[in-house]
């Protein structure tokens, strides 16, 4: 039983080949544009991050806000006992 041989290959051979080949550019039909997707992805995570980063540094100062609130309560209050005292 010799079978069906296409230029000294055996069919069975020359379909496992083909199949393996279909299969391996489907794979790689299906990987590239993910990969590609992916690396596009990563850029705009990169600018995102960076755009945060550049937030935090703008608003660092807010943390000091605390402080000047609490200072401009004592002034309010202050004047407030100031205007009682006056009559006002």
């Amino acid at each position: 039983m010799s079978g069906l041989v296409l230029a000294g290959i055996p069919f069975s051979w020359f379909l496992g080949y083909t199949i393996t080949i279909i299969v391996t550019l489907v794979v790689v039909a299906l990987l590239v544009p993910v990969i590609v997707l992916a690396f596009q992805i990563s850029k705009e995570a990169t600018m995102i991050n960076n755009g945060l980063q550049q937030a935090v540094r703008n608003t660092a100062p807010l943390t000091e806000l605390n402080k000047t609130i609490e200072n401009a309560e004592v002034i309010v209050d202050g004047l407030y006992r100031g205007r009682k005292r006056l009559g006002g």
